[in-house]
């Protein structure tokens, strides 16, 4: 007898993106972006204030998670299509998040706009020109 099929379900996506200074980055997100630091590791275990460079992080808000690796030359970033994103966070309460971010001095590169396909999205650019999109659904 064959055994039922698992149920797949995916849970979360967590962003990697690598940087040429892991503690820049974190603290920009954390800064200005509202994200809390998780901790930065040093190869062997989590460092809380690192005093040598260390070559992963993370933040966190909410329920989101973003990691960071430190790039060995320089910008590791690939280019991404004309008008893409680089990350895109699924939110709600995009007008006080755009309010929030404005008083924390973040790079808004656009909106928030509604977008024809069912989106209110706010575009911003990170230290290291990383595109980041958060969208809340308009449609009901």
């Amino acid at each position: 007898m064959k055994a039922a099929p698992a149920t797949i379900q995916f849970i979360a996506a967590t962003p990697q993106f690598a940087v040429p200074d892991v503690v820049k980055a974190a603290e920009h997100w954390r800064d200005v972006l509202g994200f809390e630091i998780s901790g930065y590791w040093d190869g062997e275990r989590v460092v809380h204030s690192p005093t040598t460079p260390p070559f992963f992080a993370i933040v966190r808000r909410g329920d989101v998670q973003v990691f960071f690796n430190r790039a060995e030359t320089g910008d590791a970033r690939r280019p991404r299509a004309e008008g893409g994103y680089d990350a895109y966070f699924q939110v709600s309460g995009i007008d006080a998040l755009a309010a929030e971010l404005r008083g924390r001095a973040a790079r808004i590169v656009e909106g928030p706009e509604d977008r024809v396909y069912g989106q209110r999205e706010l575009v911003v650019e990170d230290c290291n020109g990383l595109i980041l999109a958060f969208g809340e659904e308009t449609r009901s």
